[in-house]
C-alpha cells in the first residue's frame, strides 16, 4: 500500500477560518460546517478521493519563499479573470511569467503572503 495525500496544510498568523474563507472562496469549495472565526484550525474538504486544505494557526510570519504551492488551472475564464477574481477577493500581486505563446502563469499571494501560480485557463 502507499501513502494519499489527505490535507495541505497551511500555517497562518491570522485567523484560520478567514484563510479558509478566502480560498473557500477562490476555489469555490465550502468549508467545513463546523469552523468558526477564532478556532485554531480551519478546513475545506477537497472533491471525492482529493486532499483537503487545512489552515492552522502557528506563531510567526512568512519569511522566506514557500517551498510548497498551489498551481491552478481556471475552469470557463481566462488566466487574467481568474488572477482579476483572486485580487478582488483579497490576494496580492507578485509576478507575471506568462509566455509570449499564452504558456507559463502569474503569481498572486493570498491575504498572508503564500504565493500560488495561475495557469492558462480558456482562451480569450
Amino acid at each position: 500500500m502507499h501513502p494519499v495525500i489527505h490535507n495541505v496544510t497551511f500555517d497562518c498568523t491570522g485567523d484560520p477560518c478567514d484563510l479558509g474563507l478566502f480560498r473557500s472562496e477562490l476555489l469555490r469549495r465550502p468549508p467545513a460546517d463546523d469552523d468558526k472565526p477564532g478556532d485554531p484550525e480551519a478546513l475545506i474538504k477537497g472533491p471525492a478521493g482529493g486532499p483537503s486544505l487545512l489552515f492552522v494557526r502557528v506563531d510567526g510570519g512568512v519569511t522566506v519563499k514557500n517551498h510548497i504551492h498551489l498551481d491552478l488551472r481556471p475552469q470557463g475564464r481566462t488566466r487574467d479573470a481568474e488572477v482579476e477574481r483572486a485580487i478582488v477577493l483579497g490576494a496580492r500581486w507578485i509576478a507575471d511569467h506568462t509566455r509570449s505563446d499564452g504558456g507559463g502563469w502569474i503569481v498572486p499571494a493570498d491575504p498572508e503572503g503564500n504565493d500560488f501560480c495561475v495557469e492558462r485557463g480558456e482562451p480569450g
